[in-house]
């Protein structure tokens, strides 16, 4: 049953007290209400009745004859290491107590571990093998049963299990040591870096941070409309780290050595496998989108890399007017969540209702959980917003999945579980939370992330919602960004919230063309660094040392020269989870233009169109080939051609000339 359903844009957003974290050891409940997670030990106690349960998994599944009964076995197994998984990769970033923190990092290194074993497990593979190897079962199942059979043997494939023993125990050790020099990778990524005050002129010290006779950057302070601010921000905090660059070489040549372990050429012929990309030629397709598209070199004759984001900006507000201070009072949080339930209800039939939690349930007092609610279907899930800014908390905008959906055993569906994290500021005496144009892009962007979670339904939680290729989990968050820049969607809901007055269209308008202003320079900017992760895990030994790389091209592709004493690649944090896998966000980005312009762009809220986004690409999570889930929403097969055109149609082809008059 659901609890009573408050209005979601006046269910109480803002922060309420002075305490930030609940006394958890005391609490009733655990975190997301898992009774072991009551207090760090939990952790423990979590892993270790997984890892039981998992050895009596495996023992089922090397002894239960072919059929589809495996599958759900190999489910199951899953599933049960990923409850513990997921939701410790959650809380080592984000909990507020650092033992929390501390205990989950400890519980994903021991599961990562099991399950790299167990992606080696030669008696459990084989289980699979005589499944896939009898023509009349396989005949016999769905076809999502069959690719999530074939799913489940490709991570065997991809880990090895074709080896003798000893390679197979070297693929092992590999993959331990690149997940311990991710997380090593990914917090020095943050680390800010120290300067002696004393070298900095006096009149910009007050903008960082002053440790005793030292000053910390932690950041490139991008907006910053003070040139030398922004310049020895990016000298600072992009000078080269010994420790952090031999982190980085450690991890391309591992990930190199793993994948030429186990049959393949390069780190990014392995993680493209299965991809709509499918192989590292890839690249050749941003070198389309640099051809066709309107190069930004004129802009750039006479700026530095620690220019771009500011002047972007600076020319985007003087030629359209769009200080952000305007656009803020008409977007509170709690109109924007309504706004977000409207288009929900409007094409999916879905609605948002505040859920109360249990003390213990959530790690911060500010946390607030929405039940999702078909309108025939009922409840699908749950989603827990981390959407305020906090100490220590990072500032970045994710989705985590905690738990994702399946069909038990029982005939129950197992209710996804997900986590929004945002870095809101939370509210004042006078107002409530208000976001800025890009905060209000970004909350529907990871909404989207959310409904592909809630909606796909899949038997298996192997390809539950977002377990999917990455080239294709992007495309449900970036087609939001396409209804957060519609008039007509934010006429429902941008009121200003003193006034209650509407967001003039103009202005929504103003904000929308604003963003093709530099359009062409910022897909230059996602080329460059597509194409740099895809060299770093092309073929190794790399010719010349990672910096070298950058600069080379940095300045053949993004057009900006490079800054002698900077290692910007030592803060490409997506290194570590979309490695090889940057380019994503640009064929993701392709894929929903081309799904906004062809189903929504005459009506946002058209429900049939919504009704078949859920059919043809929601519903499957990774059940189906992202290709032809493409395929069914299009209604026709894209080429190359098409994909390039749908990122180049959405430059604005009068900047150059814009530029030239100014």
């Amino acid at each position: 049953m659901l609890s009573e359903k408050d209005g979601i844009g006046g269910m109480g957003w803002e922060r309420k007290g002075n305490r930030d974290v609940f006394s958890l050891c005391c609490a009733l409940q655990g975190l997301f209400g898992v009774p072991e997670l009551n207090c760090p030990e939990g952790f423990q106690e979590a892993q270790d009745k997984a890892l039981q349960e998992s050895e009596q998994l495996v023992q089922k599944a090397c002894s239960t004859p072919p059929g589809p009964e495996t599958v759900m076995i190999f489910d199951q197994l899953s599933d049960g290491l990923c409850r513990v998984a997921d939701l410790a990769d959650f809380v080592k970033i984000a909990h507020p107590d650092f033992a929390f923190r501390e205990a989950a990092e400890e519980a994903c290194r021991s599961i990562g571990t099991v399950v790299e074993k167990l992606n080696t497990d030669v008696e459990l593979c084989q289980s699979l093998r005589r499944l896939l190897a009898d023509e009349i079962v396989m005949r016999s199942l769905d076809p999502e049963t069959r690719r999530v059979a074939e799913l489940f043997m490709f991570d065997f494939e991809i880990s090895g299990i074709h080896l003798d023993e000893e390679k197979r125990k070297k693929a092992v050790n590999l993959n331990v040591r690149i997940l311990d020099l991710c997380n090593e990778f990914l917090i020095g990524a943050h680390l800010p870096n120290k300067i002696d005050k004393h070298v900095l002129p006096e009149h910009i010290r007050y903008n960082f941070t002053a440790e005793g006779n030292y000053l910390q950057v932690a950041g490139l302070h991008a907006d910053c409309p003070d040139d030398l601010v922004r310049e020895a921000a990016y000298k600072i905090f992009l000078y080269p780290n010994a420790e952090q660059l031999s982190r980085l070489e450690e991890l391309l040549a591992s990930r190199n050595s793993l994948a030429q372990l186990v049959g393949y050429d390069t780190f990014s012929h392995r993680a493209l496998q299965g991809t709509m990309a499918r192989n590292p030629g890839i690249r050749h397709v941003w070198k389309d989108i640099l051809r066709n598209s309107m190069h930004s070199g004129i802009l750039f004759q006479k700026l530095m890399p620690w220019d771009h984001p500011y002047y972007s900006g600076a020319l985007r507000a003087e030629r359209y007017n769009i200080d952000p201070g305007l656009y803020c009072p008409f977007f509170s949080l709690g109109a924007c969540m309504e706004g977000l339930n409207y288009l929900f209800s409007q094409l999916l039939g879905i609605s948002l209702y505040a859920e109360q939690t249990q003390r213990g349930e959530v790690w911060s007092e500010d946390v607030r959980k929405l039940a999702v609610v078909h309108e025939t279907e009922g409840l699908l899930g749950y989603i827990y917003c981390d959407f305020f800014q906090r100490p220590d908390k990072p500032h970045q905008d994710c989705h985590f999945t905690v738990r994702g959906g399946r069909l038990r055993e029982n005939g129950e569906y197992q209710l996804p579980v997900v986590v929004l994290m945002l870095s809101l500021p939370h509210s004042t005496r006078g107002a409530p939370t208000l976001l800025s144009p890009g905060m209000m892009e970004n909350l529907f962007h990871e909404m989207g992330h959310a409904m592909h979670s809630m909606l796909g339904r899949t038997r298996y939680q192997h390809v539950t919602g977002t377990r999917c290729p990455t080239d294709f989990a992007e495309v449900p968050s970036i087609l939001m960004e396409y209804f957060a820049n519609d008039y007509r969607v934010v006429n429902q809901f941008a009121r200003h919230y003193k006034t209650g007055e509407p967001l003039p269209k103009n202005m929504v308008s103003r904000l929308c063309e604003s963003k093709k202003v530099c359009a062409a320079a910022d897909m230059q900017l996602q080329v460059f660094y597509a194409v740099l992760d895809q060299i770093y895990h092309g073929k190794h030994p790399l010719r010349k040392s990672t910096t070298e790389i950058l600069k080379e091209t940095q300045e053949k592709v993004y057009g900006l020269p490079y800054v002698p004493n900077t290692a910007w690649q030592l803060r490409f944090s997506h290194l570590v989870g979309y490695g090889a896998k940057y380019y994503s966000y640009l064929m993701s980005r392709a894929v929903a233009s081309m799904v906004w312009k062809q189903c929504f762009a005459q009506d946002p809220f058209d429900r049939a169109m919504g009704e078949r986004y859920r059919r043809e690409m929601l519903a499957h999570g990774g059940g189906k080939e992202p290709i032809l889930m493409v395929q069914g929403m299009l209604q026709k097969s894209p080429s190359v051609e098409d994909f390039v055109d749908a990122l180049v149609s959405d430059l604005d082809q009068d900047f150059e000339t814009f530029i030239m008059d100014s």
